[in-house]
Formats: C-alpha cells, structure tokens, sequence
C-alpha cells in the first residue's frame, strides 16, 4: 500500500481502538459554576465532536464526545456579578487573604486536579486530537508550573516581608490584585495555555470569570468540582457558549479590569475596543506568530533537520511557537529539502492513542480546506509540493506538505498557516530573512541554525530587537517555563513566565509612613499582633 492509500485508510474501526482510550459514552455537560454553586443548564446545547472519525457500516462517522451549554448574557452577567461581588473592591474575602492562605488553597486545588489526571487526559485527546502523550505531558507539565508558581510567590513574598527606610521613610512594598479577570485560553493547549493565565490572575488575589475554548471545553468538566471546593465562593466562575455572544457583554460592562485572552490579535482587537474606560483595563495576550527559522551554510545538518522537524510538525503544527517559515541558504538548500522530505516521510501517522504518533488528525475539520488553498495557492505562483503525498487529507487529517520556493506573492509567505504547511525560500544574503522578519507584523521568536560565532553574533543583536526570544540551533519554543514568554508588535501583550505572570496580574502597592516615633510603634503594634494581612512581617517558609 503507498503513502496515499494509507492515508485514505487513516481512520480505524471502532473495534481497533484499545479498552482503555475507548469513551464509553458521550458527556453530556449541565453543570457550570457560578458563586460556588453548580448550577443546572436547562438550555440550549452544543454538540462536541472529536477530530477523530470511526469506520462504521454507512461509512466513516466522526464521533461524538458529549455536549455543553449554550449560555446566554443572562448567566454571563450573574457569573461577572458573582465575580465582582467576590472581589469587592478589593474589600473581598479572597484579595484580602493573605499570600499563605491563598497558596494553601491553589495546593488544595492541584491536589484535587492530580486525581483527575486519567479522566482529563483522556478527554484533552479525544477533543482536540493531541497524542495521548502530549495530552499526559500537558496535564503534567500544568501541574508542574502550579508548583513552581507558589514557589516563586513563595520568594516573592519573602523579599517583600521586610521594611524599608529611604531618606526618612519608612515603606513595606508588595504586590496586590488588580480585580476581576476574564480568562480565555487556546484551544491548542486548552488546559496548559488557559492555566499559565489562570493560576496566576487567582495566587495574586484577582477574581476570575473563565470561558473555556472550543474546543478543549469538555476536559473542563472533571474540574468543576475542584475549583468549587478549593475557592471561596464567586472567585471561580466558569461560563460557556460563543464568545461573540457572551463575553461583548462582560467588556462593555467596564467590571472587567482584566482581559487574560490567546488566540487571534483580530479578536483580542474587537474585545479590548468593547470596553467603555480602556485605561481601566489590563491586556494580557498571547496572540499569533510567524516564526521564522534561519538555516545557514554551515549549519550542522542532522541537528539542524532534528530541530526543525520538532519546530514545524509538533503538534501537527498547531503551536503559536512553531517555526512556520524557513530561510536555507543557497549553498545547501538541495540537500536541506531531500533530508528535511525524508525526515518528514519517517514521521509516523495515526491516531492519538497509538505510541510515538507524530501526525494526527486535526481539531477543525475545515482546516484541511485551508491548508489546500494555501497550498494551492502557492503552486499557482510557481512553488512545488517536494514531499510524497505531502497535501493528501482524509476528512480531518491532513499529511504534512513541504512546499518549496516560496515567495512575496504567496499566502504561505505571511500568513500564520497554524498547521502542518512548511514553506521554504532560499537567500543568498542575510539581509534576506531579516529584513523578513522586521517587515513582520509579528515578533515572537527567531531560530538560527549555524557554527560560526561571528555570524551568529551579528544576527543576534539586530533581532532581539525585532523578537523576543532568538534561539540558537534550537527549534523555538515556550518553555522552560521559568523563562519570559513574550513577543514584540501583534503577537503578544504582557509577559507570561512563572515569574512574570505574577507579576502581570498585580500591581506594586505600598505602606508609608515618616520615619517618627509615633509612626514606628503604630507599625510595630501592626505588626507585632497580625493586625494586618498585608503590613506583615511573616515569613513563608
């Protein structure tokens, strides 16, 4: 059987699937979260459909995961108020805790979310069609950056537990929540993506008011139940539906002092524009990406067609990080493009549940229409695909296509494709790929491939300051997650790292006072007898 003809049989039967990746029926939601009540949906739903499709006797079905509600303004308004009330003007019982108490109540929160790793996993790969690897990866590595977020709260904290005296001034600087904050994540990494945002926003004091992706909203659905028991009430409310209905409403309110969205710049453009008093709202965006990759004549090629393989096709893909454009020098684009083709040919394809899957099946179902017109629409303006098979589809699936040259002319050559298309161009000089990326209307990240420390230290400081992270023989990538995860023009606003994040979400806020005695014993009073949450000396250990 060729390359085609597998691909045209990609989809398994029903009775293939192994026991314990099966859904054994669908999850039809009712439950949201409001004020710490889970509340029943009587309305409108919408079905959730899996990427994946199963051969049946009428043909090839595309399964069906479960349904969830259809919410209207009416309950998006009663989840803002609960959220509002919750925070009341920082008066709240959550903003006014102090930083050991809310750390206690994010630990009770992951140690409720860990018994529900089987149950998500599952879910995460079914909905959006992520190997099952990756999904277990996802859940572990939110986990992970839970942990190491109370841990630098736990250092920032302590540096702040001190006082202060400058020229007669006594101070206490520390940091305080800046309200309610609505969260909306990716439906690449709905729970990673959503939590390096979520998890944050609630350490520091902020109420929250979260509306899942779609899709990657059913693997919410495990949580509910932990987000109610670990938070007091109205400090989690968890809301679902169309976006372009509910959340218009939450924006033009002018309640919201928080925008926390990944996805399009259009929609965070639209979002932002809704509320009434801008200077009120704080943006945290992680938006699109065209992160171009920098091959030159030196570069070590089995390292270099390694971590571009990863760069362009993890995932499918479908990575705000990804490399999605390659510049290859002339002096090697031959020989890149027939081992970049054969490394892609040796990619294993297949669905989700099976070991050391590469390529699967694709959430949207009308992204293989996209892919093809994109890569039609390179052929017309003279590129070639120079894989076997590459731009085959099969319903949601879609066989990754390497298309080569590409030009000014073409779609591929600016638009974030967000999939497994790969365009490629060669340059003769330098100049070439970096006058591409300042021309860019985004700046995320830059990979370059090379050995002379010459040529790679004059390509680094014209493009740290065009990107926001140059990466040296490496794929591009978020993590270590300790490390800023940023960009420059549309591509993102804010910064989001363990450490950062905590510190976009509050606000430095300080404790004055003269340095007279009067003043002094009021504040040792203050702080000798734990008058104060905040006017505090203790340290967290």
């Amino acid at each position: 059987m060729n390359l085609e003809d597998k691909i045209q049989s990609i989809f398994p039967d029903a009775e293939s699937i192994p026991a314990e990746f099966r859904l054994h029926s669908p999850i039809n939601q009712r439950e949201y979260l409001i004020n710490g009540e889970l509340r029943q949906w009587e309305g409108e739903t919408e079905s959730a459909f899996s990427p994946i499709y199963v051969n049946a006797p009428e043909g090839l079905v595309r399964q069906l995961i479960g349904s969830f509600p259809l919410m209207t303004e009416k309950e998006a308004m009663a989840a803002l108020d609960a959220a509002v009330n919750a925070y009341d003007n920082g008066k709240g019982y959550w903003p006014t805790m102090s930083v050991a108490e809310r750390i206690e109540r994010v630990q009770d929160f992951a140690y409720r979310m860990k018994e529900k790793r089987a149950e998500v996993v599952k879910l995460l790969m079914w909905e959006i069609g992520k190997s099952y690897q990756d999904s277990a990866k996802e859940f572990d590595r939110t986990l992970d950056y839970i942990e190491d977020t109370i841990d630098s709260l736990k250092d920032l904290d302590r540096v702040a537990s001190k006082f202060v005296i400058e020229q007669g001034v006594i101070g206490q600087i520390r940091r305080s929540p800046l309200g309610v904050v609505l969260c909306m994540g990716p439906s690449n990494y709905p729970l990673n993506e959503t939590f390096t945002m979520l998890i944050p926003a609630l350490i520091m004091g902020n109420t929250v008011v979260f509306k899942p992706p779609r899709p990657g909203v059913l693997l919410n659905q495990p949580l509910l139940s932990a987000f109610r028991d670990a938070f007091p009430n109205g400090v989690v409310n968890i809301i679902y539906g169309e976006g372009r209905k509910i959340t218009p409403p939450l924006m033009s309110s002018g309640k919201i002092n928080v925008l926390a969205f990944i996805g399009a710049s259009k929609a965070a453009n639209v979002l932002k524009k809704q509320h009434p008093k801008p200077n009120r709202l704080r943006s945290v965006l992680g938006l699109e990406a065209k992160n171009a990759g920098i091959i030159l004549s030196d570069a070590d090629m089995s390292l270099t067609i390694k971590e571009c393989i990863l760069g362009t096709l993890s995932y499918n893909g479908q990575r705000c990080t990804a490399l999605k454009i390659l510049f290859v020098h002339s002096q090697i684009i031959d020989e890149f493009l027939e081992k970049f083709s054969v490394a892609v040919s040796k990619l294993k394809c297949g669905m989700p549940w099976e070991k050391d899957v590469n390529i699967t099946p694709l959430p949207e179902p009308e992204k293989t229409k996209y892919f093809t017109e994109l890569v039609e629409d390179a052929k017309n303006f003279g590129a070639r695909v120079i894989n076997e098979a590459g731009g085959t589809f099969k319903e949601t699936f879609f066989y990754p296509a390497v298309v080569y040259p590409v030009n000014s002319q073409m779609r591929l050559y600016r638009e974030e494709q967000f999939g497994p298309v790969i365009p490629i161009l060669a340059f003769d000089e330098i100049d070439t790929p970096i006058q591409y990326i300042a021309d860019s209307d985004y700046g995320q990240q830059v990979s370059i491939f090379g050995n002379d420390a010459d040529v790679i230290a004059k390509l680094i400081d014209p493009l740290v300051n065009q990107v926001c992270r140059v990466n040296i023989n490496s794929q591009c990538q978020r993590g270590p997650d300790t490390f800023p995860f940023t960009g420059r023009k549309d591509s993102a606003e804010a910064t989001l790292s363990v450490y950062d994040a905590l510190r976009t979400f509050s606000i430095r806020t300080l404790v004055a006072a003269k340095d007279i005695e009067i003043n002094k014993a009021l504040i040792t009073k203050i702080v000798r007898e734990h008058k104060s949450k905040f006017l505090s000396t203790n340290f967290i250990l």
